[in-house]
């Protein structure tokens, strides 16, 4: 079975450490994802691009998927948050979080089938 491939918009500031903290956290618990950068934010804008570049949303779109660091929107310059942006091109106005227990992974609790929505 292949990796799952995921969107990986690492985003700038802070942002780039918290998403390297993340994928050691998912290696660690032995996720097998293909991982495929992406800029976005002030990371996009510093490389000439968009805020949201086209081919970043292409890429969401093709893999499904995105791990998206925080990310800053330049202030003042007329520029819609890049979350804002985001959630409405994806039509996406609930974050639904799902929680089960794995058997074999080592957890503080067992037996949880939980969904959160936020």
């Amino acid at each position: 079975m292949s990796a799952r491939e995921i969107t990986l918009l690492p985003g700038d500031g802070i942002g780039p450490s918290v998403s390297d903290a993340t994928l050691e956290v998912l290696k660690k618990a032995g996720c097998d994802f293909q991982y495929h950068a992406a800029a976005i934010g002030q990371t996009a804008l510093d490389a000439g691009k968009e805020l949201i570049p086209q081919e970043t949303l292409d890429l969401i779109e093709r893999t499904g998927v995105a791990l998206k660091g925080p990310v800053t929107t330049p202030i003042g310059r007329g520029f819609t948050s890049v979350n804002v942006t985001l959630r409405k091109h994806f039509d996406l106005y609930a974050n639904v979080r799902p929680v089960l227990s794995f058997k074999g992974a080592r957890a503080l609790y067992t037996g949880l089938d939980l969904i959160i929505i936020r």
